[in-house]
């Protein structure tokens, strides 16, 4: 029991200590502050950020493929998959995303005050898959 909960802890590691090698470029409105606290904590996380500025974020939305309820002020994309991220989704949600190329993006819809870039995080921050379903709980 106890190696394979070892063995556990390795994997998770592993696919965070990969994933946060990763390229991600993120669409901005260039006025909003909670959007390059977003991007510090992807830095933070070990992401290379490259940030763009864009005052047609529907746009951007749209031409990625965004669901119109799940929108928030920010998206990202993964640079070396094309999975797109929508809003404040912390970036342990983002490892566990690019470790699962099927799924095409995940979002943190609105701006919770509990995400990272808007407040603190206290576990109950849930991302969502483009059909709504949880992704992940943090």
């Amino acid at each position: 029991m106890k190696k394979l909960f070892i063995a556990s802890l390795l994997a998770v590691a592993s696919t965070l200590a990969h994933a946060a090698g990763e390229a991600i470029t993120v669409y901005k409105d260039p006025n909003c502050g909670c959007c390059s606290a977003w991007i510090e904590h992807l830095r933070e996380a070990g992401y290379k950020v490259r940030a763009i500025d864009s005052d047609d974020m529907a746009a951007v939305k749209k031409r990625l493929g965004v669901p119109e309820n799940l929108e928030s002020c920010h998206t990202g994309v993964v640079d070396a998959s094309g999975q797109v991220v929508e809003g404040h989704v912390p970036a342990t949600a983002l490892a566990k995303l690019i470790a699962a190329p099927a799924v095409k993006g995940v979002a943190v819809p609105g701006m919770p005050a509990n995400s990272p870039g808007m407040g603190k995080m206290n576990g109950k921050l849930v991302t969502v898959d483009f059909a709504g379903k949880q992704f992940s709980k943090d």
